[in-house]
C-alpha cells in the first residue's frame, strides 16, 4: 500500500517472481470511468473507491479460500479503505517515502494513467497504518527494487 510511484507494483513483481505467488495490481480492478477521472486529472471519491475496494476484498477472499498464498497492490489510502481489505493473515505493507522521493520516481514514469500532478492529493488523505493494524513500513529510497523487495520479504519472514 502507499501513494502512486512509492514502487509497490516493483516490489511485488520481484516477491511474486521469486515466491511464485499469485499476483494481483488493484489498478487493474478499476471501472473504465475511475481510469478516465484519473486520467483526465481528477482524484476519485470514496463513492468511486467503494465499488472498487469490495472487487479487490473478493479477489483476497477467493485466494485465502484457496489457499494460495498472494500479493495484492493497492494504494489503501485510508484505514477505512485498508479495513474494507484487511483479513486474517493479511499483511499490509507500506510503502513509504517522502512527497519529494516520490515525485522524483514519478518523474521518470511514462504511460501510466495517475498524472503526477495528482500526488499531492494522495499524501492529503494518506493515513498511515497505526500500532492497530498488521503491517511492516518499508521505506522507500533505501536501496535497489531487489534490496528493497528482500527487505520486505525478510519482514514478512519468506
Amino acid at each position: 500500500m502507499g501513494v502512486c510511484g512509492c514502487g509497490k507494483s516493483t516490489v511485488a513483481t520481484h516477491l511474486t517472481d521469486h515466491y511464485g505467488m499469485k499476483y494481483a495490481e488493484a489498478d487493474d480492478f478499476h471501472p473504465q470511468a475511475n481510469i478516465d477521472k484519473m486520467a483526465a486529472g481528477h482524484p476519485l471519491t470514496d463513492e468511486d473507491r467503494w465499488p472498487w475496494l469490495d472487487t479487490l476484498a473478493s479477489w483476497i477472499d477467493d485466494r485465502i479460500a484457496a489457499g494460495e498464498p498472494a500479493v495484492v497492490t493497492c494504494s489503501a489510502l485510508k484505514k477505512v479503505y485498508r479495513d474494507k481489505l484487511r483479513r486474517p493473515g493479511v499483511v499490509f505493507v507500506y510503502m513509504k517515502g517522502t512527497y519529494d522521493e516520490v515525485m522524483e520516481r514519478l518523474s521518470h514514469r511514462e504511460g501510466h494513467f495517475m498524472k503526477p500532478e495528482m500526488l499531492r492529493s494522495q499524501f492529503d488523505i494518506l493515513e498511515e497504518p497505526g500500532a492497530d493494524e498488521v503491517h511492516i513500513a518499508a521505506h522507500i529510497g533505501q536501496g535497489t527494487p531487489d534490496q528493497e523487495a528482500a527487505a520486505v520479504a525478510g519482514a514478512l519472514a519468506l
